[in-house]
């Protein structure tokens, strides 16, 4: 009887070890991992720093700004003389963004720029929303947008009104000059 508990006992650590000891990279693990490597910036930042004129927006507009809490961006500058790292990190997170927990809400490009949006959670729970862009010249960003009682369609709509408003360019020099 003993000898029947001590297998049980040990087969359950094993299952344990095993099961929490999973290969697969989370995108937030990877963040953690780069934000001090070479040719990467990290920055963390509340949606309240960068300020956008909301007199115009409307109550959904408003609900999908207010719904955000903060976000983490990390970049990775391409080196032209090193074509193959920035393959391999693009490989990398692509590879995690592939994850079948991640939901794909739309993908498109823009003057060379690779850029897609997925998020994690379901359609009415979402508990963070990625913006994964990439151009081979000047390098990827990603962009964890983290908030409570967010939503696909309300992302939508704050990206919507983000492309139209007028943004303080001087805000996000930091991080654009990395880049160049």
């Amino acid at each position: 009887m003993k000898r029947t508990i001590k297998l049980l006992a040990i087969a359950l650590i094993t299952v344990v070890s095993f099961t929490s000891c999973g290969n697969d990279v989370s995108l937030q693990r990877y963040f953690v991992d780069h934000q001090e490597t070479k040719n990467f910036i990290s920055q963390d930042f509340p949606l309240s720093m960068i300020e956008i004129d909301k007199s115009n927006f409307t109550e959904a507009q408003e609900e999908a700004y207010n719904s955000v809490d903060k976000l983490n961006f990390l970049g990775y500058k391409s080196d032209s003389t090193d074509l193959e790292t920035f393959n391999t990190e693009v490989a990398r997170v692509k590879a995690i963004l592939s994850n079948s927990k991640y939901n794909d809400l739309m993908e498109f490009s823009d003057r060379g720029n690779k850029i897609a949006v997925k998020y994690l959670g379901d359609d009415e729970n979402t508990d963070e929303f990625i913006v994964f862009g990439s151009h081979t010249e000047m390098g990827f960003g990603i962009v964890r947008v983290l908030g409570d009682d967010m939503n696909p369609e309300k992302m939508i709509t704050l990206m919507e009104t983000m492309k139209q408003a007028d943004l303080d360019k001087a805000q996000l020099d930091n991080i654009m000059n990395f880049f160049k």
